[in-house]
């Protein structure tokens, strides 16, 4: 969150420091996606949440694929990206608590 953060304020697309950006979960609003998935027999490995893990439910956190102890041997994508989704931003530019963090 905090690099996808500073290279927004540093493209000149947020505006304010990262800990209030951050606090306002702006992050997800521009990386609405989780980081990566486990690789299996299939392309997308469903075994990032073992029985009894917890979603978490935080915006930026909330579509993560894994939150389970990485051992040895297993392999993930890492699938990092900026989007301009123009919905996204909209709803954003509707929460006075994101909007005064966003350069519109």
């Amino acid at each position: 969150e905090k690099i996808i953060a500073n290279g927004l304020v540093e493209m000149g697309v947020l505006t304010g420091d990262l800990d209030g950006i951050i606090e306002a979960q702006l992050p997800a609003v521009f990386m609405p996606h989780g980081l990566g998935h486990n690789l299996g027999l299939d392309t997308h490995d469903v075994g990032g949440y073992p029985k009894g893990a917890t979603r978490a439910t935080r915006p930026g956190l909330k579509s993560l694929r894994n939150v389970r102890e990485l051992k040895e041997g297993m392999v993930l994508t890492v699938e990092p990206g900026c989007y301009f989704i123009e919905s996204e931003i909209k709803n954003a530019l509707k929460d006075p608590a994101k909007a005064k963090n966003i350069k519109a």
